[in-house]
């Protein structure tokens, strides 16, 4: 008889065993305990072979039982949800599922959740992601929900959890769920946060985000962890019906003669190492390898505060101030997001127009009350840096600004999907501001090669 355990992070088999290696998917023999052991997710393979070939297997390792779900109020799942559900399932209810942001990414996990009738942990990367998925799986479930993270650790059945929580209990929560949900799931490729999914027996997996797709390529690790891709919704596929019908408007803004001159000096010096070294930036590992020659190289030190001078200089132009004003007069009463790159620049715009400013800096207290103030239409814009960029609901926000932000698509697509909720009569305009005749402006030109921005937009020259 064969018995298989659960013991941080890992499974151990006990008993008359054979060539281990080549029975159990996943198993090496470890020399210092001299147990033969296979990382948490593969329960599931270990399980079904055991079936398969009829060996007897003793599971100890699973400690959760199935879940009575019920839903407390009725879903009709729009036709999206349903097709993305019904391809999740298909997948041996492993995979994962991009929907743009306001789709209804956490309705669709409500329903897997009631699918397959298991102990949930979900994983958010933020404190308001937590109480925001608490409240509406409580709302949904009728049940105590519980919370790991911002100084919770209450696990119940049914768990919201941080990454970094998850990170630093799961070798010890590992068997207690059946199902396991990522929010957000691009966080997951970091070296500590796939540990939560490496060390998870949870049979069943969904991954959901707006936009999968990393620059590093790591999101073959995702799917490795979860299981593929199975659903992909566009965001143009699904205006008018699921999200509001929006304009994308770039506003080019010249640098003064001053600030063009000190940015074509920053910027010769950072593309002469570039050329000098034979840096090539089209593959993954061109940034790492600037940053690697930077630090042995001669000349190393300069190219990297000359990089650092140029973004500086494009993204904090004085006419972008100017633009700034202009767009918040033409859309004055209505609710407006201001998007910047970092909090120095956040609180810049703050204090030039005497606006609020929400970071991560900012008091959990004081941003409840910010955004609840933002919803009941007390304040009509928030300036914020990238607190804002994924997971908090806004559904009045209906003018997104984009001062300054980095060179990843996804930062932007999340910013477009802040002001894409659907309400009657409501159409979005994303506005990006970007410095003429610098990075920033090639950098948003190949930015619309996403789908995203595949649909009439307009170009402004001032």
């Amino acid at each position: 008889m064969t018995t298989l355990q659960y013991e941080l992070g890992t499974l151990l088999l006990d008993g008359a065993l054979g060539d281990v290696s080549e029975e159990w998917p996943g198993f090496r023999f470890d020399s210092r305990t001299k147990q033969w052991r296979a990382p948490g997710f593969c329960y599931r393979d270990v399980v079904l072979k055991a079936i398969e070939d009829k060996k007897p297997l003793v599971d100890r390792a699973r400690v959760y039982q199935a879940l009575e779900l019920k839903l407390q109020q009725p879903i009709i799942p729009r036709p999206h949800q349903s097709e993305a559900l019904r391809a999740w399932q298909q997948q041996s209810s492993r995979g994962v599922v991009a929907l743009p942001t306001g789709a209804g990414k956490t309705i669709l996990a409500i329903l897997a959740m009631v699918a397959k009738q298991r102990p949930t942990l979900v994983v958010v990367p933020t404190i308001d992601l937590l109480l925001q998925w608490q409240n509406v799986l409580k709302n949904f479930f009728g049940m105590d929900i519980g919370a790991l993270g911002g100084g919770w650790k209450d696990i119940r059945p049914v768990t919201v959890s941080t990454y970094d929580s998850a990170y630093l209990s799961i070798e010890t929560i590992g068997n207690r769920f059946g199902l396991l949900i990522f929010d957000e799931c691009h966080h997951l490729p970091s070296t500590q946060y796939q540990m939560i999914a490496r060390a998870s027996i949870a049979p069943f997996r969904l991954g959901l985000s707006a936009t999968v797709e990393r620059a590093d390529g790591k999101e073959e690790m995702i799917y490795e962890l979860l299981g593929d891709l199975c659903y992909e919704g566009h965001i143009r596929e699904m205006v008018e019906t699921v999200l509001a019908p929006y304009d994308v408007v770039s506003v080019e803004v010249p640098l003064t003669p001053e600030e063009m001159a000190a940015y074509q000096k920053a910027r010769g010096t950072y593309t002469a190492f570039i050329k000098n070294n034979r840096i090539n930036f089209s593959g993954p590992e061109g940034w790492q390898d600037f940053i690697r020659k930077s630090a042995t190289l001669p000349g190393g030190k300069d190219a990297i505060e000359a990089w650092r001078e140029q973004k500086r200089l494009a993204q904090a132009a004085t006419g972008k101030m100017d633009e700034l004003w202009n767009i918040l007069m033409k859309h004055r009463g209505d609710r407006i997001i201001v998007f910047t790159q970092d909090n120095a620049m956040a609180y810049q715009i703050g204090k030039n127009f005497m606006l609020p400013v929400l970071t991560h800096q900012t008091r959990p207290k004081e941003r409840k009350q910010m955004l609840e103030y933002f919803r009941a239409g007390r304040i009509d814009v928030l300036v914020t840096s990238k607190v804002l960029n994924e997971g908090v609901d806004v559904p009045e926000a209906s003018i997104g600004i984009v001062i300054s932000g980095s060179a990843a698509v996804r930062e932007h697509v999340q910013r477009l999907g802040r002001i894409l909720r659907h309400q009657e009569g409501k159409r979005a305009v994303l506005y990006e501001v970007i410095s003429k005749d610098t990075n920033e402006f090639y950098v948003n030109k190949r930015r619309r090669n996403h789908h995203a921005y595949q649909r009439p937009s307009q170009i402004f020259k001032t």
